[in-house]
């Protein structure tokens, strides 16, 4: 009999809840862009019925509508929907508004979006200009280690707001997985849904278009490699997370993937799904990989197809660890140099230009160059960390003796890179600016188009 009145207590209690109305978590954030399509990402918690309205600017009378109903929620308690309105008119701006069950949500940034548009074979390619950064640290101190919390500012996301960037590009440590999250698959969901939330995100994430690929603790615990028993999981979890174009292949799951934008390609690599451990020795397993055989092969096919279109003067590789640098620190590709240096021997041979690596992981940013092959082209990389994770202060005297750094770019503080794409013709250029947590610029550095091209001779 007792158990009987405490059913009827807790029917009683939950018949009022029902009628309540769904909120929003965190969103929208705007994913990828297309000509004739774009993305729209959003979280919301216990809602009945979610619309997307949107109409073209010019036109607000004739409103177009996506509508979800009876979301399922996911293991961390929140309702993911990806929103892809399509057969977009091209060039062109749209006003939309989101309406959980039955009210317009207030939302931190304009409601609005622009399509691509088609400048190939008709104008000269557009300026632009996209954001980088990684290690995004947001405390939580019932699950964070004892002491200080490791997240150290939330200033960085309220400034890349403010820049009015077309997109941004996350490479990797999008959010940090604690022990209590990565040993269950809800630990796991509820990590991103909580950082997502915190109210220094939202204007930023809708305020440009978000491009990601992972690092370790986004993808599962410290320095993790293939074996991490959790990884399907979290492949669906950076999934349903993210608005790339594509994750990965039919038969080789990840989340790699690719975009354009103006003449960039960029080429978003996974170097954890298919990762070998980095203590191995790679003088005695000499197929040790951060990538893995089939999608390094996907990166050469690639590159090769961007040259062939040829609308493409930069060529963008963005992956969780660095690339150029020599110094023993973290996890780099110096430690699995067999797989960059067949990379940079294939960049030699196939006469592929413009290429600009953009890497984080290492808590600190940088600016590093290296010559290829006999022609004098120079390869380049950015390394922008972190956004809010604890810096490594000691960078500068660390690694300020690497031969390919650039000197007075390595930034021991929390920071975020803008880089910009000007000019006409040869005059094409990457401006790349540092900018730390206070809005002052650290480093402000220019690339030249004609330096990432093999160089005339004499």
């Amino acid at each position: 009999m007792i158990r009987l009145r405490a059913l009827g207590l807790i029917a009683a209690v939950s018949i009022p809840l029902l009628s309540w109305a769904g909120e929003i978590v965190s969103g929208p954030m705007l994913g990828y862009r297309a000509h004739r399509e774009v993305f729209v990402w959003l979280e919301t918690k216990d809602a009945d019925s979610v619309r997307f309205e949107y109409w073209l600017r010019d036109v607000p009378d004739q409103v177009l509508q996506l509508k979800h109903d009876d979301m399922p929620h996911h293991p961390g308690g929140g309702q993911i929907h990806h929103f892809v309105p399509g057969l977009l008119k091209m060039g062109a701006t749209y006003d939309y508004r989101i309406v959980v069950d039955g009210t317009e949500a207030v939302l931190a940034a304009p409601a609005t979006f622009t399509t691509q548009d088609l400048w190939e074979w008709r104008k000269p390619p557009p300026d632009f200009e996209f954001l980088v950064g990684s290690c995004a640290y947001i405390n939580d101190p019932e699950y964070d280690r004892p002491g200080e919390g490791y997240g150290k500012t939330t200033r960085t996301f309220e400034l890349m707001a403010e820049t009015e960037a077309d997109f941004m590009i996350w490479t990797g440590d999008n959010w940090y997985w604690r022990e209590a999250d990565y040993s269950s698959v809800s630990g796991m969901w509820h990590r991103p849904s909580h950082d997502r939330a915190i109210p220094e995100m939202q204007r930023f994430l809708g305020s440009m278009h978000h491009y990601a690929t992972w690092d370790d603790h986004d993808y599962g615990p410290n320095d993790s490699n293939w074996s991490f028993e959790y990884k399907a999981e979290a492949l669906d979890v950076f999934k349903s997370y993210w608005g790339n174009h594509t994750y990965g292949e039919p038969d080789n799951p990840g989340v790699y993937s690719k975009f354009f934008w103006g003449d960039a390609a960029f080429f978003l690599m996974d170097n954890h799904y298919y990762r070998d451990a980095a203590e191995l020795d790679q003088d005695q397993h000499a197929d040790k990989t951060q990538w893995g055989r089939q999608q390094l092969e996907w990166l050469k096919q690639s590159l090769l197809a961007a040259k062939k279109l040829s609308h493409f003067r930069f060529l963008f590789i963005a992956t969780g660890n660095q690339m150029l640098q020599t110094a023993p620190f973290g996890e780099p590709h110096e430690l699995y140099r067999r797989e960059r240096e067949e990379l940079m021997a294939f960049i030699v041979e196939n006469e592929i230009t413009g290429v600009v690596f953009l890497t984080g992981d290492v808590h600190h940013s940088a600016m590093y160059r290296r010559q290829i092959g006999d022609s004098g082209q120079w390869v380049y990389e950015i390394t922008s960390s972190p956004l809010s994770s604890g810096a490594f202060r000691d960078a500068p005297k660390v690694k300020g003796k690497d031969p390919h750094v650039i000197p007075d770019t390595i930034i021991g503080e929390q920071n975020f890179v803008k880089v910009a794409i000007t000019g006409k013709g040869a005059k094409r250029a990457l401006r790349v600016v540092c900018i730390d947590k206070h809005g002052e610029t650290r480093f402000d550095h220019t690339i030249p188009g004609a330096d990432l091209s093999p160089q005339p001779t004499e």
